[in-house]
């Protein structure tokens, strides 16, 4: 292989190193989201990473009735955003008894001190029990 070749392969190299190293650190760069629920007394934090598409995200049990799915969307801007939704876990599919929206990413955390979704309450329609959760961009 003659020197100019060589160089244009090591200048191509170069720049599909670089071009991959930066496409990984957007999305290392995008914060994850937080979202501390509460169901029977006890809390448990749930975090959620930037996807491609919400459909393979499942949604994660609380207690015996709800099912909690949270998805971050970040890119493309036009379609970035936060979607946060609780099912009902019947049979024969999940009823959603609970879906929220908001912007990514988020305008501002609530002044409350419950993040940028303030706090929220979901109401069991058969056995009268509550989950109650809001959520964070990850510090």
């Amino acid at each position: 292989m003659n020197e100019r070749k060589r160089i244009l392969v090591k200048t191509v190299l170069a720049a599909t190193a670089l071009a991959c190293a930066s496409g990984a650190l957007a999305v290392l760069k995008t914060p994850a989201v937080l979202c501390h629920y509460t169901y029977g007394g006890e809390e448990k934090t749930m975090r959620a990473t930037p996807v491609a598409s919400p459909y393979p995200v499942e949604p994660i049990a609380v207690g015996s009735y709800f099912l909690f799915k949270v998805v971050l969307k970040a890119e493309p801007a036009d379609l970035a955003g936060i979607k946060i939704y609780v099912f009902a876990d019947r049979d024969p599919v999940p009823v959603p008894i609970h879906q929220v929206n908001f912007p990514y990413p988020p305008h501002a955390q609530a002044s409350s001190g419950y993040g940028f979704t303030g706090r929220h309450w979901v109401y069991e329609p058969v056995r009268d029990g509550e989950m109650q959760y809001w959520c964070e961009v990850e510090p």
